[in-house]
């Protein structure tokens, strides 16, 4: 499978976001979006276990939410 490395955004952040996830879920690791978004997801469980408000899974999700949207608007 080749991917393209730059997404073509649609003008709908839900539908881009839509197709960039199930780009993903399909390509696993080979995704070129995979690794950026799972290293946000670190990133931000990190954060989250650190920080005194934000709890692990909220971290988490904020990471991986972060490191999308910057891959689909960048």
């Amino acid at each position: 499978m080749q991917y393209d490395n730059d997404p073509k955004p649609s003008g709908n952040l839900l539908d881009d976001a839509t197709v960039e996830l199930k780009g993903m879920a399909k390509g696993g690791m080979r995704h070129p979006s995979t690794k950026p978004v799972l290293t946000g997801a670190a990133v931000g469980a990190v954060a989250g276990a650190v920080l005194p408000i934000v709890s692990l899974p909220v971290g988490l999700l904020a990471g991986a939410g972060y490191m999308l949207y910057k891959r689909l608007r960048p």
